[in-house]
């Protein structure tokens, strides 16, 4: 019997169609890359993915105009959809179009009540300079970004680490209760672990109204349905939010994207925040990245805007970034671009500059010894370097109180960005519980031993915790074992670690793990083989933005410089759908 081991050819088999066998071939293997469609001009670019039956691809819609199982405007059931010269699996098209469609309502909505809000801006300007008095000769992004989020509907806030953007919210948040005490407003991310840092982030302002915000999953916010890809919460029955708040937007997938979308209501202020030059979602999509895109620039206002903002204090009056674009998403993109933890000049700041931007000479700067106190390249994978930096575990393995212990075992973390070989996720946790075995202080003979460091690999509702919670395996006051975990109001939760069958070691996490963390030290090691084709500038530059203080990497010159060459590009139809609507 023979057997087709190629997923992607099984697909495209399935649809007994000749002429559209490649075509949904090559579409298969593209999301399975995190594209959501396959551009039908650069086929001649992939021609060498293809298996020898469909080489004899060609660029352009003619061989599937004819082709009956293609919808040609997206409005019929075909599995297949071909719109502006890109092909869709039929939901991946539905996706895009939902969150196109919602973003436009909003769009529309705020239009209308645009001077309702003009007119509240002006009756609280004191409320507003209060919350911005710095008087830094440079642009006050986090006020612009303020009063953007104030006047829109819908509005991007990114920025890199240490630049503002949980501080911004709260003092959109702190003027929107000053207008209104009984707005609704709810936070969430996309991860429990990126939840829980943006309430720990937000209770450190005196606002009481902070007090009340339990910041969640977007899951638990649109309420998931057992064994559904579908919520509760969607167009016919939207959340009943006036504000609702998304915090690490970059790592949220196209289908769940859409879906949180379809659950805003038109009059509903979202602000969706991130970091633009972050890894995208592991699944398919970079929705918030392509946004960020979209209109070719950021920042950009009417001279009329920008003199709204600066009565406010912004200082915008230097830049030439005005512009009457009509772009639809014109006005509702801010950049953060003032780092209030890294500088341009040294350190984390300016290595994970240069690898975002592939800045060559300035990458090669950090390879001296010494270069920096911030930064330290060990082309050597230096074993001895390795050592020093796990001995660090000690800290929270000998603290005998809990709280304090989970806090010191996250100060600091070894980062893989594969799973897999000697530099991978499974052997750096193996040699970690090694030497600390060798040391006495872990006894790594069990599967929950004690002080062993766990992290969730999915969400456990009924306990409240989360895919990406980080716990330790410790004794209760009974001598029973327990996973011990920080709850989002900073108080301790003891689980059975039976009842958390989804669980790994974690004195090492991947690169993807760690993102919606931070960690005051980490040691990245990347794989010594170049040909890893996840090796990008935006995984490199995730894993060392996780550094708070200092960071650690292990890998040559050749591949600091490969991965840094390297950038994702996903395919989606957002900014050409965005300029032809």
């Amino acid at each position: 019997m023979f057997t087709i081991n190629d997923v992607h050819q099984q697909f495209a088999e399935y649809f007994n169609i000749p002429i559209l066998k490649p075509y949904a071939y090559l579409l298969s293997k593209k999301i399975s890359e995190g594209h959501i469609c396959l551009h039908l001009d650069d086929l001649l670019d992939q021609s060498g993915e293809l298996p020898p039956y469909c080489a004899n691809m060609v660029p352009g819609t003619a061989p599937l105009e004819t082709v009956a199982l293609v919808a040609k405007d997206g409005k019929d059931d075909q599995p297949f959809v071909l719109f502006q010269d890109r092909l869709y699996l039929q939901r991946y098209f539905r996706y895009e179009t939902t969150f196109l469609r919602r973003i436009y309502q909003s769009l529309e909505t705020e239009k209308v009540l645009e001077e309702e809000r003009l007119a509240q801006l002006e009756e609280h300007a004191d409320l507003i300079r209060k919350q911005f008095t710095t008087k830094n000769t440079e642009p006050d992004w986090q006020l612009a970004a303020a009063i953007t989020g104030i006047l829109n509907n819908f509005t991007i806030i990114t920025g890199g680490p240490g630049t503002g953007k949980t501080t911004t919210v709260a003092k959109i948040l702190n003027i929107l209760y000053g207008i209104d005490p009984a707005l609704k407003v709810v936070l969430a991310a996309p991860t429990g672990k990126a939840a829980a840092r943006l309430a720990e982030s937000l209770r450190s302002f005196k606002n009481e109204k902070f007090q009340s915000l339990s910041p969640g999953t977007i899951h638990r916010l649109l309420k998931s349905k057992r064994d559904s890809p579908y919520f509760h919460h969607n167009a016919s029955n939207p959340l009943n939010y006036d504000v609702v708040i998304v915090d690490e937007c970059s790592m949220i997938d196209v289908a769940l994207f859409a879906k949180l979308l379809d659950a805003i209501g038109p009059k509903t202020r979202l602000i969706l925040l991130g970091d633009k030059d972050q890894l995208a979602s592991v699944e398919a999509g970079s929705f918030f990245g392509d946004l960020c895109q979209a209109q070719g620039a950021m920042n950009l206002f009417t001279p009329e805007r920008k003199e709204l903002i600066n009565k406010f204090g912004a200082n915008l009056s230097q830049i030439h970034e005005s512009t009457n674009d009509q772009h639809p998403l014109f006005q509702h993109l801010v950049e953060l671009r003032r780092s209030h933890r890294f500088s341009d000049d040294k350190g984390i700041g300016k290595f994970s500059k240069a690898i975002i931007q592939n800045n060559r000479d300035n990458i090669l700067e950090f390879l001296q010894p010494g270069a920096d106190e911030q930064v330290v390249i060990d082309q050597a994978y230096d074993k001895e370097l390795f050592e020093q930096f796990i001995a660090g575990y000690e800290a929270f393995i000998k603290e005998p109180d809990v709280l304090k212990a989970l806090k010191k075992m996250n100060a600091l973390r070894v980062l893989c960005a594969v799973r897999q070989g000697e530099q991978g996720l499974y052997a750096t946790n193996k040699a970690i519980e090694k030497y600390l075995h060798d040391k006495k202080l872990i006894r790594a003979n069990v599967e929950f031993y004690q002080n062993r460091p766990i992290i969730l690999t999915r969400n456990y509702y009924e306990h409240n915790l989360f895919n990406g919670d980080t716990g330790i395996i410790r004794p209760d006051a009974n001598g029973v074992l327990m996973a011990w975990f920080e709850d989002g109001q900073g108080e301790l939760k003891a689980v059975l670690p039976g009842y958390l069958t989804d669980a790994e070691t974690v004195f090492a996490m991947t690169i993807h793990k760690s993102q919606g963390s931070e960690f005051n030290e980490v040691l990245v090691i990347l794989p010594q083989a170049t040909e890893v084709a996840i090796l990008t500038r935006e995984l490199l530059y995730t894993a060392v933005t996780r550094a708070r203080s200092k960071v650690y990497v292990q890998a040559s010159e050749a591949l600091l410089l490969l991965a840094a060459q390297r950038f994702v590009e996903r395919a989606s139809g957002i900014a050409t759908r965005f300029i032809e609507s």
